[in-house]
């Protein structure tokens, strides 16, 4: 990952602006996606943990001067043709973050919700409807995310997050209920490509909607219809096992 180094002229869609200070001793260049630092209220070119502020309409160069001596223009509403990385044509709703000033991904882990894929354009490229002040983070809730590129154990200490899962063929196994995981997981492969399971304790059971339970029974993401963004909320438990409190597309 790279922040801008030039002005990247974009194609933008309409939209409204504001005007917001700049951080010290930095420049935020034409096309750089803008983010609030918590802390202090300043822009900089886009880093993790900031709070989204649209698009610089125009190079804010401010390297030579002190904390808010200039403003950014930002286009803090629109729609914005953007490279995001693995997008496919079935992908046209899905949240998009940015990890960066200039890269963006599907992926809600240590990344900044920029806005939803409005249109397909080509592989890898998207048009992103986008609004800093009014569009959320669907996953916001959940402050501590994890990506997951393998098979992994739950414990105690998983209550609470989510699990991003763009890999395909790997499996969560959850702790028994006397130490329950209550946690949201989800499938982040695109369309057809990754197989999410999810795997009881052998004394315990996963119930769901329509899910006949039992225990020592996976419940599994149907690969063949899996879209990403499917997923599965643990949200409770009984003395059969845990218990699904909201589910996005098919699992059996």
């Amino acid at each position: 990952m790279t922040t801008l180094a030039a002005n990247t002229p974009r194609d933008f869609e309409g939209g409204s602006r504001n005007e917001i200070p700049v951080i010290a001793s930095d420049i935020i260049f034409e096309g750089a996606a803008v983010g609030v630092v918590t802390g202090t209220g300043h822009t900089r070119p886009l880093a993790a943990n900031d709070r989204f502020a649209g698009f610089a309409e125009a190079k804010a160069d401010n390297s030579a001067g002190a904390a808010a001596a200039i403003n950014v223009r930002v286009i803090e509403s629109g729609k914005i043709q953007l490279s995001v990385s693995g997008a496919v044509i079935t992908d046209v709703g899905q949240p998009v973050y940015a990890t960066d000033d200039d890269t963006f991904v599907f992926t809600p882990v240590s990344s900044v919700f920029v806005g939803f894929v409005h249109r397909f354009v080509s592989s890898g490229v998207a048009v992103v409807a986008f609004d800093a002040m009014q569009m959320r983070d669907p996953y916001e809730e959940y402050s501590v995310r994890e990506s997951l590129a393998g098979n992994k154990t739950l414990d105690v200490l998983d209550n609470g997050k989510l699990f991003w899962m763009a890999a395909d063929a790997f499996a969560i196994t959850l702790p028994a209920i006397a130490t329950p995981s209550l946690c949201k997981i989800v499938n982040g492969g695109a369309y057809g490509t990754v197989i999410v399971t999810v795997s009881p304790n052998a004394g315990d059971s996963i119930e769901g909607p329509d899910l006949t339970a039992a225990d020592d029974t996976d419940v599994v993401n149907t690969k063949a219809t899996a879209q990403r963004g499917d997923s599965i909320v643990l949200g409770s438990f009984d003395a059969d096992g845990y218990q699904i409190t909201e589910m996005k597309g098919t699992w059996v």
